[in-house]
């Protein structure tokens, strides 16, 4: 029976591409460098922030780290500003969690996003959403797809491994899911593609949020 359900935050909860695209540009356009479409962003972003730094950047400047750490310092303020101008929830994705919380499923967020971002974003997306833990990037804890995170979570859930589902829209997530050794679902509505998260090891797809409910009664 499942009792926990870990969702991804960016591209499975929310669309956080423009934001993270339009604070990328900016910073690039300060350090007088070429920007990139929007939709290149869906595959520098994943990874964590100093990750999309690094993918963001012209080649030669891709090992320079003493850079990529100056361009951090400059990109982290800016985005805090801005990480919620034109970000906003998946269509059905409150109607999904409400659903869930009615059915006393728990629910929690992992996300390589930085951890002190996270809750003032559900907090202003969901504001009627209990979350048993939200969980980002932290000091020490390696990002996904090493599977600490969801360990932290189920262990403050208090859950086994096969009472748990975890949702997310990338090759990362459901490598995260295999190593963690909970059942993996790729949400197609994201930012990847569906060969990607296939061939990442997802057992399971959904084309749209509410289609978790059918895949809920074979397993509950």
């Amino acid at each position: 029976m499942i009792k926990l359900i870990i969702f991804d935050l960016d591209g499975t909860l929310l669309n956080t591409i423009e934001d993270l695209a339009c604070c990328s540009n900016y910073i690039l356009r300060q350090c007088g460098l070429p920007e990139h479409d929007i939709d290149a962003y869906r595959y520098f972003v994943g990874n964590g922030i100093p990750n999309l730094i690094e993918r963001m950047l012209p080649k030669h400047l891709q090992n320079d780290e003493k850079f990529k750490a100056s361009v951090l310092e400059q990109f982290m303020p800016y985005y805090e500003i801005h990480k919620a101008d034109k970000t906003a929830p998946y269509s059905e994705i409150a109607e999904l969690l409400s659903e869930l919380q009615k059915r006393d499923i728990a629910i929690a967020v992992a996300s390589n996003k930085v951890n002190h971002a996270i809750k003032p974003l559900l907090d202003h997306y969901f504001p009627q959403i209990t979350f048993v833990a939200a969980l980002g990037q932290r000091e020490a804890v390696p990002l996904k797809p090493h599977p600490q995170i969801v360990f932290d979570i189920m262990k403050i859930a208090d859950v086994l491994p096969e009472e748990v589902l975890y949702v997310g829209d990338t090759g990362v997530d459901m490598q995260t899911s295999l190593h963690a050794g909970v059942m993996g679902i790729g949400a197609l509505w994201g930012f990847r593609t569906e060969e990607e998260i296939r061939d990442s090891g997802a057992k399971e797809v959904i084309r749209h949020p509410m289609e978790l409910l059918e895949k809920l009664k074979t397993k509950n």
